[in-house]
């Protein structure tokens, strides 16, 4: 089973942005748990990184035929970016949105997800262990399939 995760925007900052919000742990932290509990479930997980919405639209069309999941934080674009939202439905890809912060407890423009409506779920609030938990819903969702 392989499962591709994608960072989205500003999550290279973490550790030293926000701190108050999103943690003092670095993003290459939250990879190493990652792939910890990759290696824990016996599944192979690629971790990638982008700022741009159209590197992330690249990377989410690569999985199409070579990821069985996708675990994703869309950072900032979960709020706008239909073109993310288009590519994930399009590659007919079982994903997971998390996010490290819970977005329904904070600013009115960060509590709606456009990219919701086309993913298996939405794990929000559980800082770096939304990533876990995603990873194993994604597992567990692909399993029972």
């Amino acid at each position: 089973m392989r499962i591709l995760i994608i960072h989205g925007p500003n999550l290279n900052l973490l550790g030293t942005r926000e701190t108050s919000i999103y943690g003092t742990e670095r993003l290459s932290d939250i990879d190493a748990k990652c792939l910890a509990l990759a290696k824990e479930l016996g599944i192979d997980v690629e971790i990638s990184q982008s700022n741009s919405e159209g590197e992330i639209i690249n990377l989410i069309h690569s999985a199409r035929g070579t990821f069985d999941g996708i675990v994703i934080n869309p950072g900032a674009y979960t709020h706008y970016s239909y073109a993310i939202r288009d590519a994930l439905a399009a590659v007919s890809v079982p994903a997971v949105e998390v996010h490290l912060s819970n977005i329904y407890a904070r600013e009115e423009f960060r509590q709606k997800s456009v990219t919701a409506s086309v993913v298996c779920g939405q794990i929000t609030g559980f800082g770096s262990n939304s990533y876990l938990l995603g990873i194993r819903a994604i597992v567990e969702l692909l399993r029972n399939a």
